[in-house]
């Protein structure tokens, strides 16, 4: 999970510091959206949020939460990827999904393993 978190604030700070050329490399649009370029900048600073709670929690509860908080983000990021489907090239739909879908299925798996046992 710590290396999931790296790379949440990885992507947030990429996406805060250059939302035009993030949403280009991820096939989402070009030209100049002060709209999109403030919803971007505001995926990176949840971006950055979850990832930097999760390294900053001071005990193990912290991480649990903030497992489960980035678990329920992904899960939703997947479900937007899915919905928006009909106006997207099949291949961003796929990374995007497939990054979210990968993430989420981590956090399910730390959340399970945390309730479990």
């Amino acid at each position: 999970m710590t290396n999931l978190a790296r790379g949440r604030i990885a992507l947030g700070l990429a996406a805060l510091a250059a939302p035009k050329l993030t949403v280009r490399l991820m096939g989402m649009g070009s030209g100049t959206d002060a709209g999109r370029d403030y919803l971007v900048r505001a995926f990176g600073a949840r971006e950055v949020a979850l990832g930097a709670g999760y390294l900053l929690s001071g005990d193990e509860s912290g991480r649990r939460l903030w497992t489960r908080l980035g678990f329920a983000v992904d899960a939703l990021d997947t479900l937007s990827a899915v919905k928006t489907r009909p106006g997207l090239p099949l291949w961003v739909t796929a990374g995007a999904a497939g990054v979210a879908g990968g993430a989420a299925g981590l956090g399910a798996a730390k959340v399970a393993r945390d309730l479990l046992g």
